[in-house]
């Protein structure tokens, strides 16, 4: 029979690396078996977890969230009082644009109906529109003479509105004479005029009749008879 091979440990180990780490398991097997950490170290760790605890931050229950976005939404959201006071403010800015736009010369809000009037003419793109919008202010001029010969009849401001009424006619033909020098538009304006001031010669005495007199010479030549 062959030489019993020598019985090899493993990864190389020596015989005193051998007989100290048997020696090791043998302190091991006699350790009590079952035992806990020491008392130090179960210290160490409860300190440690309170401390942890400490500056841990709570989580926010769900109905505190729930109440919080509720207020957010409550402080968006318009109170009745306040809807109120916004319909009022609105139907008060819509009174006052319709008193300023039935005003006549003489009263408070005329100055801002003629300056919203000249804001327009000056916004128009083009010599059309513009004509057209000082069409519309002759008009009112014209109506606002028939207003003032209805009430007071005051010479000055009968006076300067119908000076207000050529100037805006003047400008208005010019203009449209010179994009469509035959337009039905100044036909019909000039009708419309006619019509408009012709009835008020009755009223008017001394100078403002002579305006009134010259400004139908001027548009005789625009108003095709009916």
């Amino acid at each position: 029979m062959g030489r019993a091979r020598p019985r090899r440990w493993p990864f190389g180990a020596t015989r005193g690396s051998q007989d100290r780490l048997l020696g090791h398991l043998d302190e091991l097997r006699r350790l009590p078996q079952g035992g806990g950490p020491d008392g130090d170290f179960r210290e160490r760790l409860r300190t440690r977890l309170t401390s942890a605890d400490a500056l841990a931050v709570p989580p926010v229950p769900e109905s505190t969230g729930r109440a919080r976005h509720a207020r957010r939404t409550r402080r968006v959201r318009l109170s009745w009082p306040s809807q109120l006071a916004t319909l009022g403010l609105a139907a008060g800015m819509m009174m006052s644009a319709f008193i300023t736009y039935q005003s006549v010369p003489g009263d408070t809000l005329y100055p801002l109906k003629r300056a919203a009037e000249h804001t327009l003419v000056r916004l128009s793109t083009d010599d059309r529109e513009r004509a057209e919008r000082e069409m519309v202010s002759a008009k009112e001029r014209a109506s606002e003479v028939a207003a003032l010969l209805g009430g007071s009849g005051d010479g000055p401001l009968v006076s300067a509105t119908l000076s207000d009424m050529a100037e805006s006619t003047k400008s208005a033909i010019k203009r449209m004479e010179r994009v469509e020098p035959r337009s039905p538009k100044l036909n019909s304006f000039a009708q419309d005029q006619r019509d408009a001031v012709a009835p008020m010669l009755d009223q008017l005495t001394g100078p403002e009749q002579d305006q009134a007199n010259t400004y139908l010479h001027y548009i005789e030549g625009l108003a095709v008879p009916r």
